[in-house]
């Protein structure tokens, strides 16, 4: 990899984030690119794609709870979608090809079969990167679709297994006993402690699994995801996540080079892609369909499903293994590769707008929502609550204990996450499990009782969107939240926001006024400092309470 291909993403990666694409869609360009130059990729560039990929996985199952898999939502709209899309798409290329199209003539009911089962995947790569953007891979419809994508991956795996006549051998057996090296491993972690060092553990424990599962005959990324999910209930592992998060993000750029830098489509192949492209409407309404058919709320279902609008890398892998097995011709490859390129862009669009077209969208579907909600989906009772705290992070947590040390019982917390929610039950904080972005969630909620809400959620566009779902309902009292910059403030101020604290200033602030005042201090000019930040912080405190008191009562 030279400079010029840095060069060449970094242009495209931009550009795509200017158009408010993701920086993938860039990427995938910039192969294209890279090709049309005379560049081609060699083992280096497909290490880099492997390990990109085998790390994505690695932190997949560091933030996978394996019950969410076994949930009927997830592995049977997995399921249930995979086999029909297979029966859909097959019998329409076989149709295509029994009326004369020259492309689909030679394919038989095997082949059709291959390309369907490749196009019902949807891509890990792609909904991870957009459900970390918005910050709702712990929400409820993140977690469906990650775990609808564990599915496909897992059908993947014993497609390939099957297909390649790659058998396990008898060691495969031994990979049963990997739960009993779990305290060996949480403890070398906590070991690591913070740091470089973390971040190579994550990287040596990640390809070890991987080549171990290599060894036995067992697709290695299979591996990297087995040892993340027997590292996620160790405290430290969404540290580790964290860690790993930009150096998985600069590796995936190899993976994405690897896809367009291999050949150049001709106009016959951009055709055939851009028609397959087409199917992505009814693939997302499958899914949507298939999800609220399991009694899911209508916005989950379709937020979950627009999660899920794209083509996968899984299906360029599937098409490679049935060309290399001589059911599909390589020309169906490059179609794969031009319609997954297409089907990121088509899906980023789709994303980018997700909560405003489910606005859109809401008269029509939320009508049709079956009212028997699943666990988990019920309309929420406030229980009389006059404040709310919206978003239970460290930064919320700390709101509802100042809060409920003068209001009491008055005040309750909602939180997105399941986990967060019961830490916080076992805690003795009253959390309910609620995504506030959501309409179905305010079904049923006395607005006229509530007299305040606090939102301290991860993204300012959360926060936008609660306000408005707020304003929705007919709550016109007072709103108070946290923001991160100058520009966030006047954002929320402009929406009604009355009370924007500004989290680094105002934390920063307080830090310094408590320690002068705890630290004793000798000379006269330290001391002077801690009578005027101790005055300013004490008129601070006072202006906050005068507040919060009128505004409360």
């Amino acid at each position: 990899m030279d400079p010029l291909w840095i060069l060449v993403a970094f242009g495209m990666g931009f550009l795509a984030q200017q158009l408010r694409l993701p920086p993938l869609v860039g990427f995938l360009a910039a192969g294209f690119a890279l090709h049309a130059l005379g560049a081609e990729g060699g083992p280096l560039l497909q290490q880099l794609a492997d390990l990109g990929v085998t790390l994505l996985l690695f932190t997949i199952g560091l933030k996978l709870r394996p019950r969410s898999l076994l949930a009927a939502e997830v592995w049977g709209s997995a399921s249930v979608h995979m086999l029909l899309s297979v029966l859909l798409v097959a019998g329409l290329l076989i149709s295509l090809g029994a009326a004369g199209l020259a492309s689909f003539a030679l394919l038989d009911w095997r082949a059709a079969a291959v390309i369907g089962f490749a196009l019902s995947f949807s891509s890990t790569v792609f909904a991870i990167k957009i459900l970390e953007q918005r910050a709702e891979l712990k929400s409820r419809h993140g977690q469906i679709a990650i775990g609808i994508l564990i599915i496909q991956d897992i059908f993947a795996v014993v497609f390939l297994t099957l297909a390649t006549d790659k058998t396990p051998s008898l060691w495969a057996v031994a990979l049963l006993a990997l739960p009993l090296i779990r305290p060996l491993l949480n403890g070398l972690l906590v070991r690591c402690g913070h740091g470089e060092v973390q971040v190579l553990y994550g990287l040596v424990v990640a390809v070890s699994a991987s080549t171990l599962f290599e060894l036995v005959g067992m697709k290695g990324d299979l591996g990297a995801l087995i040892i993340g999910v027997l590292l996620s209930s160790q405290p430290k592992s969404t540290e580790l996540a964290r860690s790993l998060l930009s150096f998985k993000d600069l590796l995936l750029l190899g993976f994405f080079l690897s896809i367009g830098i291999n050949a150049l489509p001709s106009w016959a192949d951009l055709a055939i892609a851009s028609a397959l492209v087409l199917l992505l409407p009814l693939k997302t309404l499958l899914f949507h369909l298939l999800l609220a058919g399991f009694r899911l709320r209508a916005r989950t279902a379709f937020l979950s499903a627009l999660s899920l609008a794209n083509y996968s890398e899984f299906g360029l892998i599937v098409a490679a293994v049935g060309v290399s097995a001589g059911w599909i011709g390589q020309q169906w490859l490059m179609i794969m590769a031009v319609a997954l390129a297409i089907s990121f862009v088509f899906a980023a669009v789709l994303n980018a707008n997700a909560h405003n077209l489910y606005a859109y969208a809401e008269g029509y579907i939320r009508p049709k929502q079956v009212r028997a909600l699943r666990a988990g989906d019920e309309p929420v009772d406030l229980g009389g609550a006059e404040i709310l705290v919206m978003g239970m992070g460290r930064v919320g947590s700390g709101g509802y204990d100042a809060m409920r040390e003068v209001y009491a019982d008055r005040v309750r917390g909602i939180d997105s996450d399941a986990v967060q929610v019961a830490r916080h039950k076992q805690a003795g904080r009253n959390v309910i499990l609620g995504d506030a972005e959501d309409a179905d969630f305010w079904d049923g909620v006395d607005a006229a009782n509530l007299r305040l809400v606090m939102l301290a959620m991860p993204t300012l566009g959360d926060m936008l969107q609660t306000v408005t779902r707020l304003r929705a309902v007919g709550y016109q009292g007072p709103i108070a939240a946290v923001a991160k910059h100058e520009d966030e403030l006047k954002l929320l101020e402009a929406v009604g926001v009355r009370a924007a604290f500004n989290f680094y200033a105002e934390a920063g602030a307080g830090f310094a006024a408590h320690v002068l005042q705890q630290l004793p201090l000798d000379n006269d000019a330290q001391t002077e400092a801690v009578e005027v930040l101790g005055k300013g912080a004490s008129e601070k405190r006072a202006s906050t309470k005068a507040a919060l008191e009128s505004t409360v009562s």
